[in-house]
């Protein structure tokens, strides 16, 4: 029976100080990067998911042979009533 791959679950919150996404994800550790649009965030999380594996075979199993990563993106807009 093939054992089912869990994908790296990345949770993404804009900071209105810094103007940035600032990204972490808790099943891979190490994994902290910021970019100010998510099209950026993306394109590092491209390079940073693998490389970051690559130094934990025993991490990489549970993700590979297809690493999928869920950005979880969270924002928020004030309204002000009128």
């Amino acid at each position: 029976m093939r054992q089912r791959r869990s994908p790296v679950k990345v949770r993404a919150e804009w900071d209105d100080e810094a103007g940035v996404w600032v990204a972490e994800a808790a099943n891979l550790p190490g994994l902290v990067t910021e970019a100010e649009t998510v099209e950026l965030l993306l394109e590092k999380l491209r390079g940073m998911v693998p490389e970051l594996l690559s130094y934990s075979p025993d991490l990489a199993a549970g993700f590979l042979p297809e690493i999928r990563v869920t950005l979880v993106r969270r924002d928020s807009i004030d309204f002000v009533a009128a």
